[in-house]
């Protein structure tokens, strides 16, 4: 009979587990015993990126070019402590994930009555549908500047990318990983490059860190600041991270979760710090290029591209820009597939071939961004990309409270109830979120004016 304090916390919940998250993945990836402590992280490491690459996706783009080429790098400050903000309920989510054997979604389910849950579920698949919106959008948008590809056929080809995604499943969750974290490293040093030809005044960049009253009190400011929080914060990815967490072979015991999520923890603060290094690049390589020359109504992903190659004086300003792009929405659709069939299977407990999954969730983003850029071309794709933002504002909070009413609950999580300070933080940030978001849907909305 295990011992209370190696016991699952199971009296917190209605109803006892279904079958495990991701159960194709589940315990898959083995952790090195009797190694050194560098080894067995090295175990560990991978989710993180998963997680990071939906701080980069091309939902961020227009707020950090907005952002940069408006107000130089006045809003590094807030791209600072939005990732800050992530890397805090990130921590949460693996919490959870870890200390119950429960992804968020099934955490949901195995708490909330039906109509509840099920009320959940749509809200977090609209999320996911809105999220992949964005990245078919973006990768779209760079075939058709990398490439000439009319928006149309790009948004029908990106449609395609299931097969790759479907291949990289059939040969084990490593080979996801590794995939993901190969086009994190081009994304990183495209901006790496771009920033080197841009040649910004590097002290007037640190100085950005610095959060300044300004922020608050100029209305336009207040506003693009709320946008950059607003895109930062994924909803799919608390579903997410709370899951693939679970693919580590560690002991399901006191000491093998102790141990899990301490590397865990560390590998995501890794991920999102790297995240933090592009969106910082993004805005800063707006507010050297765009800012400097003029140009401060800079928030059209397609604009920029053709402006780089003059203002830089090369034509592999664009080019990098453009392959960035191109990786990010890759990169993204991915994460989004695999969050849709968390999602799924555990507000439901009801499994989905993964393809017919992948072809679902593509299918409700395809219909109207073919339909709309049909209609009303590149303007309308962008208008596009802005309501699928609005959409994850208004879900955020829907996945940000209940993985903080869960970790508080020392019933649910036992000894790994969150501390104090990380309650308190928690909190803080929820509460932010969802009073800033709340400014942003009544700006977008007409009912208040941002100035």
């Amino acid at each position: 009979m295990d011992s209370p304090t190696n016991k699952t916390p199971q009296d917190g919940w209605r109803q006892e587990p279904g079958e495990a998250s991701l159960s194709e993945a589940n315990s898959t990836i083995p952790i090195p015993e009797g190694k050194p402590h560098w080894r067995r992280f090295l175990a560990f490491v991978g989710p993180g990126a998963l997680v990071a690459v939906g701080y980069m996706d091309p939902g961020n783009w227009a707020t950090n070019l907005a952002g940069g080429s408006k107000f130089a790098f006045s809003l590094l400050s807030v791209v600072l402590i939005s990732n800050l903000m992530a890397i805090l309920l990130q921590a949460m989510s693996l919490r959870l994930g870890i200390a119950t054997g429960r992804d968020l979604a099934q955490a949901c389910r195995d708490h909330y009555p039906r109509p509840v849950a099920l009320f959940l579920w749509v809200l977090a698949e609209i999320a996911i549908a809105a999220t992949d919106l964005a990245e078919l959008i973006g990768a779209a948008v760079a075939l058709n500047l990398l490439f000439g590809l009319p928006l149309l056929w790009g948004l029908i080809l990106t449609a395609f990318d299931v097969l790759l995604l479907l291949m990289l499943q059939n040969r084990g969750f490593r080979w996801i990983e590794a995939f993901v974290m190969v086009l994190i490293f081009t994304i990183f040093v495209c901006f790496g490059i771009e920033l080197v030809l841009a040649k910004p005044e590097w002290s007037a960049v640190l100085r950005g860190y610095i959060p300044t009253h300004q922020i608050l009190t100029q209305p336009q400011m207040l506003y693009i600041a709320i946008g950059i929080l607003g895109a930062t914060v994924m909803p799919h990815n608390l579903y997410l991270h709370s899951s693939i967490v679970q693919t580590r072979n560690y002991k399901r015991d006191l000491a093998g979760k102790k141990e899990a999520i301490k590397y865990a923890t560390l590998d995501s603060t890794i991920a999102l710090m790297l995240a933090l290094l592009v969106n910082s690049a993004m805005l800063i390589l707006a507010a050297t290029v765009f800012f400097k020359a003029g140009r401060t109504e800079m928030a059209d992903i397609t604009e920029a591209y053709g402006l780089l190659t003059p203002l830089l004086g090369t034509t592999l300003a664009s080019t990098l820009f453009g392959v960035a792009l191109l990786a990010c929405g890759q990169n993204a659709t991915i994460t989004g597939t695999l969050s849709g069939q968390i999602v799924m299977e555990g507000f439901l407990n009801f499994r989905v071939a993964p393809w017919i999954r992948r072809l679902i969730t593509r299918l409700i983003a395809i219909v109207p961004a073919v339909a709309v850029t049909a209609i009303h071309g590149s303007k309308g794709t962008t208008d596009l990309l802005v309501l699928s933002q609005v959409i994850l504002s208004l879900q955020l909070s829907f996945a940000v409270f209940p993985l903080l009413l869960f970790t508080s609950d020392p019933k649910k999580m036992g000894g790994f109830v969150n501390p104090p300070w990380m309650n308190v933080l928690g909190w803080l940030t929820g509460l932010t979120i969802a009073g800033f978001n709340l400014y942003l849907l009544l700006v977008t909305f007409g009912i208040l004016q941002h100035g």
